[in-house]
């Protein structure tokens, strides 16, 4: 289990962007992390990473544990081979190289140095999970459309066999039925591999159904959590994150933020 014990992060040595932060993913259960921009979410997730070093950010008090192991204290690149992969906003690949290229870079950030017919097992996991990257495979993949290349970030993550997934924003710019579609594969992959994902996404709707546990992030703490279908069902988040009133009646952009000035759960 991936465990977050109060932590605290600080950037440059003066930012403190996380404040007492505590959260847990347990194997083979999806658990969202939502919250507005600036919330802090991106920030925990490469906390957990390691990635927090490339920008001057260090966690300065709390630990976070996976198998009772501290990974705050370790590079990027161990956190990979204990099995834990961040797939970054903005769907970021290796725009020249083909579909299936980019997904054997995957083995090799691993650590992976097997060939041969494991490899090709990989590959077919992640085909069966997304059929149309196998008919692209030979695709350049800067040439795919946004769906497509969220799949095959997914996918490439897959390659690395990970235990804990770190998902930032998967529905970032794409249509409703892409969407749909790219949630249903991760729910999949949740319970098909016993994987832990943690899910950041502006999407409270998708994401509340897909989790299994939600947690709600507000500068930079943990304001609200519980199981997701008790939390879909929280009229602060209807009203703020949905934008639903009491009658289930849609509420105005001004009404909303007129909200976001008075959340009952800060009072």
């Amino acid at each position: 289990m991936l465990r977050l014990n109060n932590i605290e992060v600080v950037y440059s040595g003066v930012i403190l962007v996380l404040r007492g932060v505590s959260l847990e993913a347990p194997d083979g259960k999806i658990v969202a992390l939502l919250g507005a921009n600036g919330a802090g979410k991106t920030t925990a997730l490469k906390a957990i990473s390691g990635l927090l070093h490339a920008q001057e950010g260090e966690v300065t008090r709390g630990s976070i544990e996976f198998d009772d192991r501290r990974l705050d204290r370790l590079p990027p690149e161990d956190i990979v081979q204990l099995g834990i992969v961040q797939v970054l906003e903005g769907r970021r690949l290796f725009r020249h190289l083909t579909v299936e290229e980019n997904l054997l870079i995957g083995s090799l950030a691993a650590g992976d140095a097997r060939r041969g017919a494991s490899t090709r097992r990989d590959l077919e996991q992640v085909y069966y999970y997304f059929p149309l990257l196998k008919d692209l495979r030979h695709r350049t993949s800067g040439y795919l459309s946004g769906g497509e290349q969220q799949m095959l970030v997914i996918g490439r993550a897959l390659m690395t066999h990970p235990r804990v997934m770190l998902l930032d924003e998967p529905s970032l710019g794409l249509a409703p039925l892409l969407v749909a579609e790219i949630f249903r594969v991760i729910k999949q992959i949740s319970a098909g591999e016993s994987m832990a994902i943690l899910l950041v996404e502006q999407n409270a709707r998708i994401a509340l159904g897909v989790a299994d546990y939600a947690y709600v992030m507000d500068n930079g703490r943990i304001v609200l959590d519980g199981p997701a279908t008790q939390l879909a069902q929280n009229e602060d988040i209807k009203e703020f994150y949905l934008g639903l009133t009491q009658l289930g009646e849609r509420k105005s952009y001004r009404e909303v933020k007129h909200y976001k000035r008075r959340k009952r759960w800060l009072g």
